[in-house]
């Protein structure tokens, strides 16, 4: 905080200067300001025989103006800068306001008004660093403790004499719950807050992930309740980040935190199929569970202590931060009118633009993750799960990518790019690259270009996070926790279906590489629908 000077010298007959804070609303967005007011105006005369040396009567963080002004109302005051002039009598006298926090009578009380009145000077480290860092830990916690059962799921079974339909059932009795909370997790961000909702999410999902081996010693019935649980808690977490950081972040740098935020989902997974085995070696598979378990409450406890679901809300985020925030915003009010009916919102092309997105995205998605490990046995006869970089490298391209997608975008439209031409623009990447992947892998002759085309296909895929995942936030950023969730429950359905469809898809097309064929065609097809019904325009306000 800049130094405060005093103008002039007062006699020591003059009374203590008492110092008031008043904070404006926060709508206003003005500073604090701090009013000075004096119990003697006689010692306020006599001091007016001094001549004033310094420049201006306060300095604080660059807000002096607005402090002189603040004192003059308060003490009958009307000037400009460190000079007033009292009215009165028929005559005006010039009086100057002493500032100097060394006044007799000021140095204990006024010390401690003045530190409460004006905010804290702005950490080196922007306060949306922090949140977006804190969603990315979350988003990787969701996606390790998914791949946690994944992993345990063979010694589980062993143990208990699973047969592999149950596993199968097991394993998508995640999505169960899944589905439901997706559509329903952004309406509650978008009512309570994205802070309370994440935080209920990862409790729940925590709590289901230490329980995991408990249920599975009781019954069958016991730990698909348990996963139903888990899948409930995780389907809130995509629809709360997309309400969470359009709150944070101004429209030119939200998709470089949502390539963050998915970049720490998708480290998750490279990080949890790496280090569950090691773990569960040392500490046996109950203790697997629980260390991750832990993981969730320990990041609880510094989400609840340094995040607010706005920062209009937080204690410790600059002034200037907080300008540059609400200046970014999509237009939306804060408060406004009702949730558009769901007649309303599928009557809109542009809504309809980011469902089919959403659909496509994930049902290509699924596709390469569930099914390239059989593709691979089935073509190369190479078991890719025993492949330490199918693992990890794929996922680990795909944060990297991501990132840079969002980066890429940001830069873009700070440079004067309009927001429908940039999210095309990844949209497009993000469907037209696997597309392509996906027939070119017709012409690989090796497991190796193979794999490295569908690691590309993956990565060019990130894309999309810049794209549709981006958008909603852009035509309903008051909304977008709720749309979101809808689209993605959607999406969810059409996972399920590519994922389950796919066996019967290659038994009436005939082969692995017409059903890719086919997935590479409803690529290109959205990416068509996509650019011809997309906008960036606010929608739903």
């Amino acid at each position: 905080m800049a130094s405060m000077r005093a103008c002039v010298s007062l006699k020591p007959a003059v009374s203590p200067v008492k110092y008031r804070s008043t904070r404006v609303g926060a709508g206003s967005l003005e500073p604090r300001s701090l009013r000075i007011s004096s119990s003697s105006s006689s010692s306020l005369d006599s001091a007016a025989a001094d001549d004033c040396r310094g420049v201006g009567c306060a300095s604080i963080s660059g807000r002096g103006d607005g402090v002189a002004a603040a004192a003059a109302s308060s003490s009958g005051l009307v000037g400009d800068g460190g000079r007033a002039r009292r009215r009165g009598g028929g005559r005006q006298r010039q009086v100057v306001a002493m500032c100097s926090a060394s006044m007799e009578g000021v140095r204990l009380g006024g010390a401690s008004a003045v530190a409460g009145s004006v905010p804290a000077p702005a950490s080196a480290l922007p306060e949306r660093a922090k949140v977006v860092a804190l969603v990315a830990a979350v988003m990787l916690l969701c996606n390790a403790d998914r791949v946690v059962m994944s992993v345990a799921v063979v010694p589980l079974a062993a143990q208990h004499g699973w047969s592999s339909s149950f596993v199968g059932i097991v394993q998508s009795s995640f999505l169960w719950g899944y589905v439901f909370s997706s559509m329903v997790g952004g309406a509650l961000a978008d009512r309570y807050g994205g802070k309370k909702v994440m935080a209920g999410a990862a409790v729940l999902w925590s709590l289901a992930t230490f329980l995991t081996p408990w249920a599975a010693s009781k019954s069958a019935a016991m730990l698909l309740a348990v996963r139903v649980l888990f899948g409930l808690a995780e389907g809130v977490a995509f629809p709360t980040m997309s309400t969470f950081l359009p709150k944070w972040f101004p429209t030119h740098e939200r998709a470089t935190a949502v390539g963050i935020s998915m970049g720490g989902f998708h480290l998750g997974n490279v990080l949890s199929f790496l280090a569950t085995p090691i773990i569960m070696s040392h500490i046996g598979l109950t203790g697997t569970f629980a260390f991750f378990a832990s993981l969730g409450y320990l990041w609880l406890a510094v989400w609840l202590l340094n995040v607010e679901s706005d920062p209009i809300d937080s204690r410790t985020i600059s002034k200037s931060e907080l300008q540059l925030i609400l200046a970014g915003r999509s237009g939306s009010k804060v408060k406004g009118s009702k949730f558009p009916s769901l007649r309303e919102v599928l009557s809109k092309m542009e809504m309809w633009a980011i469902i089919v997105a959403n659909v496509i995205n994930n049902w290509g998605y699924f596709v390469l993750l569930s099914w390239m490990p059989v593709y691979f046995k089935t073509v190369y006869n190479v078991n890719l799960k025993q492949a330490a970089w199918f693992s990890a490298i794929p996922w680990a391209v795909m944060a990297l990518s991501g990132y840079v997608a969002g980066a890429s975008a940001d830069f873009m439209i700070k440079s004067g790019f309009s927001i429908v031409r940039v999210r095309k623009i990844m949209q497009s990447i993000g469907f037209i690259g696997p597309g392509v992947s996906l027939l070119c892998l017709r012409f690989a002759q090796t497991p190796l270009v193979a794999a490295v085309i569908m690691t590309a296909a993956l990565g060019l895929s990130s894309c999309s996070q810049a794209g549709y995942f981006c958008n909603v936030q852009d035509i309903a950023p008051k909304y977008a926790g709720s749309l979101h969730g809808m689209t993605n429950g959607i999406g969810t359905v059409a996972a399920i279906v590519s994922t389950v469809g796919a066996g019967y898809f290659v038994q009436w097309l005939g082969s692995f590489q017409a059903f890719l064929t086919l997935t590479a065609v409803l690529y290109f097809s959205a990416t068509v629908f996509y650019n011809t019904y997309a906008t960036g325009d606010l929608i739903f306000d």
